[in-house]
C-alpha cells in the first residue's frame, strides 16, 4: 500500500490561494476516481477537485472556510502500489491521528471526544448490559431513569433521521442517553427511550419565548460577498441619482416582438433594452465605462463595454458579465443574459463568466421596491438599479391617464463623475427607454 498526496491545483491565472468551501469525503470514506473531494472558491468562481486516483481517504488538509494556498496538501489516499509519495515523508508531513483504544463494555468515555469530561460507568456482565425482554421492559422503567437535560447550548449529537423521528414524536434529545461515539444519539436510545415509558416533556407552543442563538460560519460565496461589499462602502463616495422613466411605449414594443419572435429565441425583458440604451449612452459619456484603481491613482477607461448583470442565486448574489454589449443586438443580449444567468444558478458559470464588468445592472424584479441604494462593483464607477414597474395615473397636460412607470436608481463614483455627468447619463437613458425606437437608430 502507498499513499497518494492530492495538493491543490491552479484554479486560475494568477491565483495564488483559495478558500475551501465544501468538503464531500471525510477520512475512512472509500473514494473512485474522478470522484469530486472537495470545493474550492476563488474570486466568485467555485471549483470541485476530483480525485486522480483510487483510494481511501486517512486525512484532510483544511477545514471549510480556510484560505489554502496553491500546491499545499489537501487530501491523502491510501492506495494500491506505491502511490506518489514516500510513506515516511506522508507521515512526517501528515500530523499524528489518534486512534482511541476499544472501549470497555459499558464505559462510553473512550469513545468521547477527547477533552469532554464524562462519568466512567465500571465495567458490566453481559447479563446486566443485555436489552430487556418486552415484558421486562415496563419493570425495567425505573432502572434507567430519564437522563437530566444537558446544559442550556450543549447540543445533543444525533443523525438528522434520529432528530426528525424525535420531534415527530415530541421528545427532547436533551434528555436522551446517547449509546454511540461521543454520545452520540441512535435510534435505538430512542427504542430504549420509549420502551421504558419514558414520557417527553410537554411541548410549549404559542408565546414561549425562543432563547437559540445558531452560528452561521461566514464562509464561501458568502463571505466574498461581504468582503466586496465592505471594500465599496469603506472606499466609494457614491452619488445617488433616481429617475422615473416612462415604460409604456417600450412595454408595447417588447409585447409586439415576443408575439412574433422566432422559434428557439429567447423571450425578451426589460434587460436587454436598458442595456442597449446604456450602450447608447456611454458612447457619448465614454468616462463612465471605467475603473478605477484608487491605489494606483489610475482610471481605466474601456472601449468594450462589458455589463455586468447581478442575478441571485441560493448561495448569494453573483455578477455574470455580458461582453461586448456595443457589438451586441437586442437579441444577443437577450440570449447571453438567459444563458449566464442559467450558468450562475446551476453554479455552472466560469470564473471569466462571473469577472471583468466594467458597468453592472442590478434588477429585484417585481420586489425592485419604489427606489433602492445600489452599491456600486468595485472597482467600477458606476451601477445602474432597476425598480419594480407600476402602473400610476400621470399628468398628459389635459387630464391623468394610466401609464407603465419604473423607477432608475444609479449610484456614481463621485471621486470620478460629477453630479452633472451622472444626471445627463441618466437622463440620456430615460430618453432613448421612453423612445424606444432611438434605440435601434445609428
Amino acid at each position: 500500500m502507498g499513499v497518494h498526496v492530492i495538493k491543490l491545483p491552479d484554479v486560475g491565472e494568477g491565483v495564488a490561494e483559495a478558500e475551501l468551501v465544501e468538503w464531500m469525503v471525510k477520512p475512512g470514506d472509500n473514494v473512485m476516481e474522478d470522484q469530486v473531494l472537495a470545493a474550492v472558491m476563488t474570486d466568485k468562481a467555485t471549483v470541485e477537485i476530483p480525485s486522480p486516483v483510487i483510494g481511501k481517504v486517512i486525512w484532510v488538509g483544511a477545514k471549510a472556510g480556510e484560505i489554502v494556498a496553491v500546491g499545499s496538501p489537501i487530501v491523502r489516499l491510501e492506495v494500491d502500489g506505491a502511490g506518489n509519495a514516500k510513506a515516511d515523508e506522508a507521515a512526517a508531513s501528515m500530523p499524528a491521528m489518534k486512534t482511541p483504544a476499544p472501549p470497555v463494555a459499558g464505559d462510553l468515555s473512550a469513545m468521547r471526544t477527547e477533552g469532554t469530561p464524562v462519568a466512567k460507568n465500571p465495567p458490566q456482565s453481559p447479563s446486566a448490559t443485555a436489552p430487556p425482554q418486552a415484558g421486562e421492559r415496563k419493570n425495567a422503567a425505573s432502572a434507567l431513569p430519564v437522563r437530566a437535560p444537558r446544559k442550556e447550548g450543549e447540543k445533543p449529537l444525533a443523525s438528522p433521521a434520529v432528530r426528525k423521528r424525535a420531534a415527530d414524536n415530541g421528545v427532547d434529545l436533551r434528555r436522551v442517553t446517547g449509546s454511540g461515539p461521543a454520545g452520540r444519539i441512535t435510534h435505538e436510545d430512542l427504542d430504549t427511550y420509549f420502551a421504558h415509558g419514558a414520557s417527553a416533556p410537554a411541548v410549549v407552543r404559542g408565546q414561549a419565548p425562543d432563547t437559540s442563538v445558531k452560528e452561521i460560519p461566514v464562509i464561501g460565496l458568502r463571505r466574498k460577498i461581504a468582503e466586496k461589499m465592505t471594500i465599496s462602502r469603506s472606499r466609494i463616495p457614491d452619488i445617488v441619482y433616481v429617475e422615473e422613466v416612462d415604460m409604456t411605449a417600450l412595454e408595447d414594443l417588447r409585447a409586439k416582438l415576443n408575439a412574433e419572435k422566432k422559434d428557439g429565441r429567447t423571450k425578451l425583458t426589460v434587460l436587454p433594452f436598458l442595456m442597449r440604451a446604456m450602450a447608447k449612452a456611454i458612447g457619448e459619456q465614454p468616462q463612465l465605462n471605467s475603473l478605477y484603481d484608487d491605489e494606483a491613482g489610475i482610471i481605466r477607461q474601456y472601449g468594450g463595454i462589458h455589463i455586468g448583470v447581478a442575478a441571485q442565486t441560493e448561495g448569494g448574489l453573483v455578477v455574470p458579465v455580458v461582453r461586448h454589449v456595443e457589438a451586441k443586438g437586442l437579441w444577443e443580449c437577450a440570449s447571453e443574459v438567459g444563458r449566464l444567468a442559467d450558468a450562475a444558478k446551476k453554479g455552472t458559470a466560469t470564473r471569466d463568466e462571473l469577472s471583468g464588468s466594467t458597468i453592472t445592472i442590478t434588477s429585484l424584479g417585481a420586489l425592485g421596491g419604489i427606489v433602492t441604494t445600489p452599491v456600486i462593483n468595485h472597482p467600477e464607477v458606476a451601477i445602474v438599479g432597476v425598480n419594480k414597474m407600476q402602473v400610476r395615473p400621470m399628468w398628459d397636460g389635459t387630464q391623468f391617464v394610466p401609464r407603465k412607470m419604473m423607477n432608475l436608481s444609479c449610484a456614481f463614483d463621485h471621486r470620478i463623475i460629477d453630479g452633472w455627468n451622472a444626471a445627463v447619463f441618466v437622463q440620456r437613458v430615460k430618453t432613448l427607454m421612453e423612445n424606444p425606437a432611438m434605440i435601434f437608430v445609428e
